[in-house]
């Protein structure tokens, strides 16, 4: 068993030129190697042991992607101290002072865009006793000090007392707390998941189990830093194989930095991307705009390509087969004219995407496959450092969330914890060195999830006859019906939102109840696109056209429709509540995953999903619909 510090001396010594960390800070890319990085580590490290920080001390992180993020974290794990890392989205007021306190602590390191948060809040956190920033300012409060500052402590402390800080790295061992992770914030109180160093470094050991990244390869981290699947498949799986990571120049706004990204792309020229279901979609949405905007013949020529690449393909691990053989040639000829041009959009040297969050639509899967660029989906939660299972080149199937990583047991139980006969679906249960600690000051919650070394992660899915594992959706938000039937709600939400242009978010609704019912989202651009050249006598009208294309889109699920064998009949909504407004991470509605917060929506919505199940509910065209769905017009 080794430390994250161990195997960093190790790549350190093995890829010492390497380039560890690319960053622009002004017009261009620079890199800071692995031999550079460690000298930076040690400087920090030293900068902290001068601060009084002692080991098991917590110290919080909050800041964009950037070179010392990754820096501020191994210089904090070096002495001995974990590092509390912590979303730049979440808000100051409530998120950001229950994770400082709850951690107790006593640091926090920030960047020059976060600071406000930390001042305003600074004095509700008893245990903080120093605000190191980032960014050097003429403008610092009495408790502050630059990272340029403890730079020069660290100097300082080697200068003079060396032996205290080699004294301190010896003391670091596989089985300490590196992180407490705190959880998306789906309820009042998130639980602090404590990794320790072996945790992630056996982590990153499975997520090598069938794929391998050479060391020549670079990525472009476009997800926060501390969301789990990034930390592990991003930074440390590249540093273990003496590859490179590149951050995202940070913009004032997620907006700004999404931005940059489009440029950052083509100057990095990524090997390797990771993705989560909202970017993938992103990404989706912004390759099909710029083919249409070629004109039309473009457009038929891309959706005939795509049509072709879908079947040849299959399901990925049968592509090619048979007489498919046959029109290789043609899919050759279509790459190199078309789909080679939409991958310089990309930078023109991505291989493949690495896909995080279980339920990525397979049509998405398709998509990319298509283009040549796979989205190999995997499956993983931060309980578990957070890799679980993944699709890889060697061996891959779409729609499913690969294989399980070698080295960690797994089984599919029941509600009682016992385990199911192989094809059964239940909860998903794995036993490994990557399965967390326990959560921070929460003993019951940890006894309730990690049972004699067994993680219940709280998902439903089924391993097929390959070995393959297919993630159904939150076992614990599992809908029930009047008779007692269960059933996962995010696999039909998932494709609602696919195929029904007018609805961008969804969350379906069922406790014990005759039918089930949906709280919706339209989708703004899409409803105006379709009321743009339309004439209305009234807003009402207008109201109730959009409200019955919406139960039109929505009627192709059931029965006489074109996808009605895609779901029972009896899972679909009857009836519909049109939300009042987008469900964002604002309104607490999404997590900082882009998740949805399904609890959220049905506490918000209590009275008027109670109102669907009266008389009359099943109405789309109610006064509350028809006022809400106003708010969507421009």
């Amino acid at each position: 068993m080794i430390s994250i510090i161990d195997y960093f001396e190790e790549r350190v010594r093995s890829y010492p030129d390497n380039p560890l960390v690319w960053e622009k800070t002004d017009a261009k890319y620079e890199a800071t190697s692995y031999s550079e990085a460690h000298k930076l580590v040690k400087f920090y490290a030293a900068g902290l042991l001068s601060l009084g920080i002692n080991k098991g001390d917590r110290i919080s992180l909050l800041s964009e992607g950037r070179r010392d993020w990754l820096i501020c974290e191994l210089a904090i794990l070096y002495i001995g101290a974990v590092n509390v890392p912590l979303s730049v989205k979440l808000e100051e007021a409530n998120d950001l002072v229950f994770r400082i306190a709850h951690s107790e602590s006593r640091l926090v390191v920030v960047s020059a865009f976060q600071l406000n948060k930390i001042r305003s809040i600074k004095n509700q956190l008893p245990d903080l006793e120093k605000i190191i920033v980032f960014d050097d300012s003429d403008n610092s409060d009495e408790d502050e000090i630059s990272w340029s500052e403890l730079f020069k402590l660290g100097e300082e402390l080697i200068k003079q007392k060396p032996e205290q800080l080699k004294e301190r790295r010896n003391l670091v061992k596989p089985e300490d707390m590196a992180n407490i992770s705190y959880t998306s914030g789906t309820t009042a109180d998130p639980k602090g998941i404590m990794l320790s160093h072996r945790n992630y470094t056996a982590n990153v050991e499975q997520a090598f189990s069938f794929i391998d990244i050479p060391e020549h390869y670079r990525t472009l981290v476009v997800l926060p830093w501390d969301h789990a699947f990034a930390h592990t498949a991003a930074l440390y799986a590249f540093m273990y194989r003496g590859a490179s990571i590149a951050a995202v120049k940070a913009g004032k706004t997620p907006g700004e930095t999404l931005k940059n990204f489009a440029a950052n792309i083509h100057e990095i020229k990524p090997h390797v991307l990771m993705s989560v279901p909202a970017l993938a979609k992103s990404f989706r949405k912004n390759i099909e705009k710029g083919v249409q905007s070629k004109g039309k013949m473009a457009w038929f020529l891309f959706k005939l390509a795509m049509t072709h690449a879908y079947w040849y393909n299959g399901s990925g691990n049968d592509r090619g087969k048979g007489l498919k053989k046959l029109t290789s040639p043609l899919g050759l000829l279509v790459d190199k004219i078309l789909f080679s041009n939409v991958r310089l959009g990309l930078g023109g040297e991505l291989q493949f995407f690495i896909g995080g969050g279980a339920l990525l639509d397979i049509e998405l899967q398709k998509f990319f496959y298509a283009l040549g660029i796979p989205m190999y989906q995997g499956y993983g939660l931060s309980e578990a450092a957070p890799i679980i299972s993944a699709n890889t080149p060697a061996q891959h199937k779409m729609g499913s969330s690969g294989k399980v990583v070698r080295n960690l047991l797994i089984k599919i139980c029941n509600e009682e914890g016992q385990e199911l006969p192989s094809g059964s679906s239940g909860e998903i249960v794995v036993k490994g060195e990557n399965v967390m600690m326990g959560y921070w000051k929460n003993l019951s919650a940890s006894s309730e999830t990690v049972k004699d070394g067994w993680l219940f992660t709280g998902d439903l899915g089924y391993l097929d006859r390959e070995g393959y594992l297919y993630v159904l959706g939150r076992y614990k938000s599992l809908l029930i019906s009047h008779d007692g039937e269960k059933y996962s709600p995010e696999g039909i939400e998932e494709a609602i939102v696919d195929h029904c242009s007018l609805i961008e978010q969804i969350v379906l609704h069922n406790n014990q109840s005759p039918f089930t019912v949906a709280v919706i989202v339209p989708n703004k651009e899409a409803v105006n696109s379709l009321l743009r050249h339309r004439q209305f006598k009234s807003e009402e009208e207008k109201a109730q056209f959009i409200l019955n294309q919406i139960q039109e889109e929505l009627s192709e699920f059931k029965k006489g429709g074109k996808l009605q064998d895609m779901f029972p009949q009896r899972w679909l909504p009857s009836a519909l509540l049109i939300a009042a407004e987008a469900f964002t991470e604002t309104n607490r509605m999404l997590n900082s995953s882009l998740k949805i917060v399904r609890r959220a929506v049905e506490d918000k919505y209590k009275e008027e999903i109670n109102e669907l199940y009266k008389p009359g509910g099943k109405d789309i065209n109610s006064k509350l619909n028809n006022d809400n769905i106003r708010n969507y017009f421009t």
